[in-house]
């Protein structure tokens, strides 16, 4: 016992999940990075997703690979032809194959905000404006200049094409500097236009750089002659970055803040088109693709476009997109039995699904919108003003998903729930409004539920109504109560899996159960605290209710009673899962644990602490994963359950129990592989169970050997007569290599002569069988020592042909003596005390008795032992015999009556 408390003492990470990868994560507010593979033809794009990068193929846009994960958050990234280099802190290291690290420098002492790969060189920016220059494959020093922050505070770098040795820097101040890095000299300053300078890109033509200010302005300007070409300004903001199309069309393109893009003819110097919301946040980077009509965009909305142009006024479409969520998750599940999608409601009003196989079966619901036919016949390209609120709850049911609508969502302040429609990925055709509502009423939709059938939707409001309606027809099929179902707000409305109950949870404390046809009150169950939220695992009819009071409470709904209460978390319960056999019910708060109960045992059996609060959890339906989001995280995070694949102790915590904090996964599948098979090898605390000879001394224990070598031991005789061969082998004569023939005209073959020796003798010398056996002489200790382990030892290693000799040689006329045979009933009473190796005895002891019949009845002394061992026998088969009765009884009573 002690040996087990010290083991869950020693144990502080989770025993029983382990973090797997991330998924919805495809850009941030770092910009992507560009590259040409000139082996495979093909353009490449990296983009940031927090401590590692992805790496797609502009191509179809499919994912390429992950690199291996950072310590910190990647803050600026690079790439040459071979290298792409990411910072993170005051280091950065360059990746080879879009995966592994080969480098790393270590020497800024601030956070490092620029990089720019320089030939076999690569250069990095601080924000305290030190810049280093690196070799990169010696990792050494090459160069350090350090500026001013006052006076030249480093914004933006570029090599300038042609301008050999030679890098422009811009700053905040507004102006620009060109330095040979070669020789270490400032070789011109470019006073700039007052404005600090936000970005710096290289035009199609000599000499050309683009300027991006923070005022809006995009300057075009000649380095070589200090000349400025032209100026452009764009009302968005700060320029955040710029791209020119290099396909024959003097194309400019220009991102802002706001998330719009502005398109230029360098020819005519006008603004020709603009791609407004291109993002709905910053626009972090954009690229035109080398001489082809597409552009690249990223930005900190977690989406990744790509643009083709190929419309006659010069306007971009939308070709291809990798999207995710741009703000806090509100709510996951499962959808479906197959455990491969995860539906998710996001802050920013989309209902998306994610596949936990393949980024290419992930896709976008879209946004709520409040009259999806007034849209279409006006064709409105900016929907914010009909987009309906975020979704806050939403239920699923995929039975009739291919006939109507199968999901029902609640928004945000709405009192009407929206259907949705999976299989065509689209807001539905119905808005269940509640009936005899005021229009300036606060009334609100708190809490929805499908049925299994998918026919029927259950919704709860803040005045306590509840309300059943039709999926397929949207109409209004009945309430529950004479006019409300509670006085408080509904906190959780349930429906079991055949329709027959319907159970809601109120503010005031009381937990209602309802016939769903009849729509009548069954039973009311009054609740120490308000609940906050409620989860029905419909297979087994258990019922989870979290309280306002961190507590949670487990209910049958069969008997209407709680069954299990547990205590722990410290801050406001966000989310509960069941497992899907209902033996676990899992727990997410905002005090960052995750706990897990067994609910047979009703123990806390894992727990693990987070970085960041979680929001949302559900578990497969399959059991394999355990799916979470997080305050301030876009992505669903997967935890793999090790219980699938690997012996885990499931003994319960102790209330003082400390748990550690786990770092989320990363996007990498293979991330944390190597700390999982550290886990997966035996610890202290696998202590495993090996199962003694005999539970106990009172209960009769068979051995382990097999059937074949006791079963047929008094039918021996019969299977050696059936096995024996109806005759003798012959032993075939060997024919000579050259076979011998007659001499004469007429070849012949020579018959061979007959043997003239005598045949071999086949008496066994019984010389050889004088001696006594290893048997034979652990018998004969036994009558000194009275220990028999060795010989039983011995007899259960041969074979029924070999005990049967044994046996036999036990008699005085086969060399044998009445003292051993004695010796043999006396090892089989042992068996019989111990009540070990019980079917062994009486076998053994049956084959003694048919071989010895005869020589028994002339020994008084095997006579003496034969009546001890009677009694014995018939004692211990009484006993057995009664048990044996009884069990059949009650079994044939089972079978027969009429349950």
């Amino acid at each position: 016992m002690a040996e087990m408390e010290s083991a869950v003492e020693g144990r502080t990470a989770s025993v029983l999940f382990a973090g797997f990868r991330a998924l919805g994560l495809f850009s941030n507010e770092v910009p992507h990075v560009v590259r040409y593979s000139a082996l495979k033809r093909r353009f490449y794009v990296t983009t940031c997703v927090g401590k590692s990068f992805h790496t797609y193929d502009v191509q179809k846009l499919s994912l390429v690979a992950v690199s291996n994960s950072v310590p910190q958050d990647i803050c600026c990234m690079a790439a040459d032809g071979r290298l792409v280099f990411a910072a993170y802190g005051n280091v950065f290291s360059a990746f080879a194959r879009n995966k592994e690290i080969v480098h790393t420098f270590k020497g800024h002492k601030a956070e490092i905000h620029l990089l720019q790969p320089f030939g076999d060189h690569v250069i990095s920016v601080d924000t305290d404006s030190v810049l280093i220059i690196w070799h990169i494959y010696s990792e050494e020093e090459y160069l350090q200049l350090t500026f001013d922050k006052s006076v030249f505070k480093i914004s933006t770098i570029l090599h300038p094409s042609t301008y050999l040795n030679k890098v422009l820097l811009g700053s905040e101040q507004g102006s620009l500097q060109l330095w040979n890095i070669k020789s270490n000299k400032l070789l011109y300053t470019f006073p700039g236009w007052k404005v600090g300078v936000t970005a710096l890109q290289q035009a199609p033509a000599v000499d050309v750089v683009a300027i991006g200010l923070v005022s809006g302005q995009v300057v075009i300007h000649n380095i070589k002659y200090d000349e400025t070409l032209m100026k452009f300004h764009q009302d968005w903001g700060p320029i955040t970055s710029i791209s020119f199309r290099t396909d024959g069309h003097p194309i400019m393109a220009a991102g802002s803040p706001c998330g719009h893009i502005g398109l230029w003819d360098l020819e005519d110097k006008k603004l020709i088109n603009q791609m407004r919301n291109a993002h709905s946040t910053a626009i972090s980077g954009l690229t035109f693709l080398h001489r082809e009509p597409l552009l690249v965009t990223n930005g900190a909305d977690n989406a990744l476009r790509i643009w083709i142009f190929d419309g006659p006024a010069g306007e971009g479409r939308l070709l291809r997109f990798r999207m995710g969520h741009s703000a806090s998750l509100t709510k996951i599940r499962y959808y479906g039995q197959n455990g491969q999608q995860i539906l998710s409601a996001s802050q920013d009003g989309t209902l998306q699904s994610f596949s936990t196989v393949h980024e290419k079966f992930n896709k976008s619901l879209g946004h709520g919108l409040v009259n999806k036919k007034i849209v279409k016949r006006k064709g409105l390209q900016n929907t914010m003003s009909v987009r309906l609120p975020p979704i806050t709850q939403f239920a699923a049911e995929e039975a009739r998903q291919s006939d109507w609508d199968g999901i029902i969502a609640c928004h945000q302040g709405k009192r009407s729930c929206s259907t949705w429609n999976y299989q065509r990925s689209t807001i539905g055709a119905y808005f269940l409004k509640p009936r005899g509502v005021k229009t300036n009423s606060n009334l609100t939709a708190t809490a929805v539920d499908i049925t299994s059938c998918g026919n029927f939707a259950i919704i709860g409001l803040s005045s306590g109504a509840v309300d059943v309606y039709n999926m397929q027809s949207g109409i209004h099929r009945g309430n529950f109560g004479d006019d409300k179902a509670h006085t408080g707000s509904v906190r959780g409305v349930a429906v079991d899996g055949l329709n027959q109950l319907v159970v809601t949870a109120g503010s005031e404390r009381l937990l209602k159960f309802w016939n769903f046809k009849s729509k009548v009150l069954i039973h009311s169950l009054g609740l120490d605290s308000s609940p906050n939220m409620m989860l029905l695992h419909r297979d087994s009819g258990i019922l989870g209710l979290a309280m306002d009071d961190f507590s949670i409470a487990v209910l049958d709904i069969e008997t209407r009673k709680i069954v299990r209460e547990f205590s722990g978390h410290h801050g406001q319960i966000n989310d509960m899962t069941f497992s899907p056999d209902g033996r676990w019910l899992i727990s997410a708060a905002m005090d960052c644990s995750v706990r897990t109960w067994d609910l047979p045992s009703g123990c806390l059996i894992d727990c693990f602490l987070l970085d960041s609060a979680p929001l949302n959890v559900t578990m497969s339906p399959t059991g394999d994963f355990l799916a979470t989001s997080h305050v301030d995280h876009l992505g669903i995070y997967l935890w793999s359950n090790i219980s699938l694949y690997s012996v885990v102790s499931l003994r319960p915590l102790p209330p003082d129990y400390v748990p550690s904090i786990v770092m989320l996964p990363g996007t990498c599948q293979t991330q944390g592989m190597e700390d999982l098979e550290e886990k997966t090898e035996p610890s202290d605390e696998m202590i495993e169970y090996e199962s003694p000879e005999q539970l106990s001394e009172q209960l009769v224990t068979l051995s382990l050997l097999p059937e074949s070598r006791w079963k047929n031991l008094l039918n021996l005789d019969v299977i050696k007569k059936k096995n024996k061969p109806k005759e003798p082998p012959k032993v075939p004569q060997s024919a000579p290599f050259f076979i011998p023939t007659v001499p004469g005209l007429v070849p012949r073959f020579a018959v061979p002569e007959p043997s003239s020796d005598p045949q071999q003798s086949k008496v066994v010398n019984l010389g050889i069988l004088a001696q006594k056996s290893n048997f034979y002489l652990k018998l004969e200790e036994g009558l000194l020592n009275n220990q028999y382990e060795a010989a039983l030892n011995l007899l259960k290693e041969l074979g029924p042909s070999g005990i049967e000799t044994e046996l036999r040689n036990l008699s005085p006329d086969d060399g044998g003596s009445v003292e051993v045979m004695r010796s043999f009933l006396s090892m089989i009473g042992m068996m019989l005390d111990r009540k070990r190796d019980f079917e062994l005895a009486q076998a053994y002891l049956a084959l003694f008795l048919k071989l010895h019949l005869r020589t028994l009845p002339s020994e008084p002394a095997l006579l003496e032992e034969l009546v001890k061992l009677s009694s014995q026998v018939e004692k211990d088969w009484t006993h057995l015999q009664s048990l044996f009765n009884q069990s059949m009884c009650v079994l044939n009573y089972i079978k027969s009556a009429f349950l």
